[in-house]
């Protein structure tokens, strides 16, 4: 049996990050502390990501673009970054369970879990890899576009993050088709597909020499 959630999916700027998860039956499953990835801290995080590789029968990550995103939909890059991540297991799965809603389209048997990721382990297990896997992208875009502070809020909507875009206009890595990234695009009259040109990333030559 396979879990899959995901991370990023209320975020404005970063990829959609998916992953799938099989954890071993008995006590070798039984990994202590597995708990929805949005209520654990970051380093309780990180320590379970660890047990998790090392314990899980099979196991993936799918990434999914900002731009991807803007071109698809959200909930259609979803439910593909799900069946994606659930393909690729192996062993491939008898039965999979997903976190909050349906996926058709599977090739297996499936049920969807209100709130899974807090009370089925393989699922907890899929969102602590899929956040763990998104924190991590988000730190080394910090490291390109330090502006924003991706490393802080890891692109989800906060205070913080609004100012940075009025400031300095939306980066290639936020999503072009969210209302609060278009109204700050809009304020420095910066077309969608100029953004990359428009804020580069931060040079850190001086820093590095």
């Amino acid at each position: 049996m396979a879990g899959a959630d995901e991370a990023g999916r209320g975020a404005c700027a970063g990829p959609l990050v998916v992953g799938a998860c099989i954890l071993p039956r008995g006590r070798r499953g039984q990994i202590e502390g597995l708990a929805d990835s949005k209520v654990l801290t970051p380093a309780v995080r990180e320590e379970l990501y660890v047990e998790i590789v090392a314990r899980a029968l099979a196991w993936s990550v799918v990434v999914i673009p900002a731009a991807e995103v803007d071109a698809r939909g959200l909930h259609v890059c979803n439910v593909a970054g799900m069946r994606r991540a659930l393909a690729t297991l192996r062993p491939a799965p008898l039965y999979a369970l997903t976190d909050g809603f349906p996926v058709p389209g599977l090739g297996v048997p499936s049920t969807a879990v209100w709130k899974g990721d807090a009370v089925v382990g393989c699922i907890a297990a899929a969102s602590i890899l899929a956040k763990v896997s998104r924190d991590r992208m988000m730190v080394e875009m910090h490291e390109r576009w330090p502006q924003y502070e991706f490393a802080q809020h890891k692109g989800y909507v906060t205070p913080e993050h609004a100012v940075a875009l009025e400031r300095h206009g939306p980066c290639p890595e936020h999503r072009a088709s969210y209302v609060n990234v278009r109204r700050a695009a809009a304020q420095f009259a910066v077309p969608e597909n100029e953004w990359i040109d428009a804020v580069p990333p931060v040079d850190r030559s001086e820093e590095i020499a």
